[in-house]
């Protein structure tokens, strides 16, 4: 069988590829959240990103504002850390950080029997900057987040919660969307690393930092 390649100068590859997602969706997406549902499918090839994105209201709009006023992003894994635009967050004055190889917080975990996802969320509560959390690997720091934000020791900007798998993930995911936090949650089982970070992304290109 021959194989036709379609024929795309590097430099269109992106643009190319958006252009065959938005043709095979086959629908409008709500014009705020369009360029970050494209992203994940993007990102993933997957394209139930399109029905099981959720965002509450205004979420995109407040999120945008807080990147601009300089916020910080909060991740759970070093492989959304590294996957996150940090030149076009620092052109806003913000920084990615993840606290989850940090000793104390290794050590923390370790003494209290719990995950250093839990304790990672517990150090950046201590931070005193406006921050937006991206959650895409452990479930158990969408639920510290939301005993955090219940006690009122944090009110993020945003809480992209996306993470992946089977244990809690489903459950973590429903306990953010009934706080008053703005969020974007891939609900279900989906998720991952890289769809935090790529939404992190969006929105940066969205605010002007590419």
């Amino acid at each position: 069988m021959k194989v036709e390649l379609e024929k795309v100068k590097p430099m269109d590859i992106e643009r190319r590829s958006f252009e065959i997602i938005t043709e095979e969706l086959g629908r409008e997406l709500p014009e705020d959240t369009a360029p970050i549902i494209k992203r994940c499918i993007h990102t993933s090839a997957d394209f139930d990103y399109a029905d099981n994105l959720c965002f509450s209201e205004n979420a995109v709009e407040k999120a945008l504002a807080a990147i601009k006023a300089g916020a910080c992003i909060v991740t759970d894994t070093q492989m959304a850390k590294a996957g996150i635009n940090k030149k076009a967050l620092a052109k806003f004055g913000g920084e990615v950080c993840c606290f989850m190889s940090d000793e104390d917080v290794a050590q923390a975990a370790k003494e209290k029997g719990t995950t250093r996802a839990t304790v990672s969320m517990d150090k950046a509560a201590s931070l005193k900057k406006t921050l937006i959390f991206a959650i895409g690997n452990a479930p158990t720091a969408l639920v510290r987040l939301y005993e955090l934000i219940e006690e009122q020791r944090i009110a993020p900007e945003l809480i992209i919660g996306v993470p992946v798998g089977f244990v809690n993930v489903v459950q973590s995911k429903e306990l953010i969307m009934q706080t008053d936090v703005p969020y974007i949650v891939a609900r279900g089982r989906k998720g991952g690393s890289n769809i935090a970070a790529c939404i992190c992304n969006a929105l940066l290109y969205m605010a002007g930092g590419r």
